[in-house]
């Protein structure tokens, strides 16, 4: 067995764990042994399907030290007009360049791809014999609490016959091409995004089904934007949900509300989605998506066979054998509810998310208070895990995380005013940002005062609503 000595073994090298590194590269002396299943760094970047794309803007994703993209606006396709999506090629690609280029040069990471970890401190080589003990000085870092789950990776949970061809994402480029029918089982994000793909690829929409078993809130992406040209837009959205909550009678109807402000979005206007997992997504993939007509809902798979599904409701509804299917029911992470865990406990750190979904932006914080404040109490106090939500009752949980984590952070000098020049922070300004205009300014200095006036009611509405509706939504 090899014996290894670091300051602190990471376990994992996807975004967080890399996020995490970055971060304290430039704050702390400290140095560091990353060690992943992984043949690349990037987490399940590197099982991604091959047309995934980001949700967010590039610009406020990976880690602080490096730009992802070029900053760059879309001309053409759904994100028209936008700040660009960074492909999963492009991501992967990020990754093992920071790896390659700032950490391992840097001679404080060592770095063990193809790794499984064995116990505390301990880890075996998936390709040989190897094995190492890790004398940890100061602690190890949790990469890995979301269990993140993708297509390729993922077992599915209904049974396929045999002659049926039931895929993940990341064949259907080169299947696709054999099949004119086609069948998506999974109502989130990929199954979202396989949609599009079909569409914008020439699928007939008469031709595609779509399992759906439930129906989502999505984030707009028009007020999801960077940068000071769509400051008054995002700001303005912004403070208009808030305006929405205090009068809301219920959870439904702030949704509804925000929707009419502009910030949520749903494919089917008559029908009251019971899902939000932070997709984001444009006008355009919106209304390529309302071109699907057959959409089973409510429905869980049981069983596909030859010529027909068999759902676990006991309803068996006939399918044409020439289909195509392809599975989109992978969870990307796991939804705990409230069951988090302290950020700082011990001699270990779990990443989790302090300001969600923003996972990343989160792990970057957390190295900042790592390396800056001494203090384990103090520490918890600023890092405290904020649920990622899988409904909407959830969300508020979410926001008012946010918005408590944000109000500590305001009042930290020094990670106050790292944060505010940060890359990550979502309002930071942007390389192209021309100097506002007097006129600029004073529309965003007016939205602002109105977010500061609303924030309290909104506060108060949330709290409310959440007393009053938890009878109404499933725990978990």
């Amino acid at each position: 067995m090899t014996q290894l000595d670091t300051d602190y073994l990471v376990i994992g090298t996807g975004a967080i764990a890399m996020a995490f590194v970055d971060t304290m590269l430039d704050e702390s002396d400290a140095n560091f042994v990353m060690v992943d299943r992984h043949h690349m760094p990037g987490g399940h970047w590197n099982d991604a399907y091959p047309f995934v794309r980001l949700h967010q803007p590039s610009a406020f994703y990976g880690v602080a030290s490096m730009e992802l993209g070029s900053n760059r606006i879309d001309e053409v396709g759904s994100n028209k007009g936008y700040y660009e999506l960074a492909s999963g090629p492009e991501v992967s690609a990020y990754f093992d360049r920071l790896m390659r280029e700032r950490f391992l040069p840097s001679g404080r990471v060592q770095h063990f791809p193809m790794c499984d970890v064995t116990g505390d401190g301990e880890f075996r080589s998936m390709v040989s014999d190897a094995t190492y003990s890790v004398n940890v000085s100061r602690k190890t870092v949790d990469g890995t609490f979301f269990n993140t789950s993708v297509p390729s990776t993922h077992k599915r949970k209904y049974a396929v016959d045999e002659g049926v061809e039931c895929i993940a994402p990341n064949q259907l480029p080169r299947r696709a091409g054999n099949y004119r029918r086609f069948t998506v089982v999974g109502g989130g994000k990929t199954g979202m995004d396989t949609l599009v793909w079909l569409l914008d690829s020439g699928a007939d929409p008469s031709m595609i089904t779509w399992i759906c078993p439930r129906e989502s809130w999505l984030i707009n992406r028009d007020t999801t934007q960077p940068g000071r040209r769509f400051a008054s837009k995002g700001a303005g959205s912004f403070v208009a949900q808030l305006e929405a909550i205090p009068d809301a009678a219920s959870v439904n109807e702030m949704f509804e509300r925000f929707e009419a402000a502009g910030s949520m979005l749903r494919i089917n206007p008559s029908i009251t989605p019971t899902m939000f997992h932070y997709a984001t997504i444009s006008h355009g993939e919106v209304e390529q998506l309302r071109r699907i007509e057959q959409v089973i809902r409510d429905q869980h798979v049981e069983r596909i066979a030859t010529d027909k599904l068999i759902m676990t409701s006991g309803d068996e509804l006939p399918a044409d054998p020439a289909t195509l299917y392809i599975d989109c029911t992978a969870t990307a992470v796991e939804f705990l509810g409230d069951r988090t865990v302290p950020v700082f406990a011990d001699k270990r750190i779990t990443l989790q998310a302090l300001l969600a979904p923003l996972v990343t932006t989160s792990a970057a914080i957390t190295a900042f208070v790592e390396a800056h404040v001494p203090d384990p109490t103090t520490q918890n106090a600023l890092c405290k895990p904020v649920p990622l939500a899988d409904n909407p009752y959830e969300w508020m949980t979410s926001f008012l995380g946010n918005a408590m984590n944000q109000g500590a952070w305001a009042k930290h000098p020094g990670l106050r005013d790292w944060f505010a020049r940060c890359r990550l922070n979502p309002n930071r300004r942007m390389p192209d940002d021309e100097p506002p205009s007097e006129e600029a300014s004073a529309a965003v200095n007016a939205v602002r005062e109105r977010i500061g006036q609303a924030m309290g009611p909104a506060m108060e509405g949330l709290q409310r609503l959440l007393a009053t509706e938890a009878a109404n939504w499933p725990s978990r």
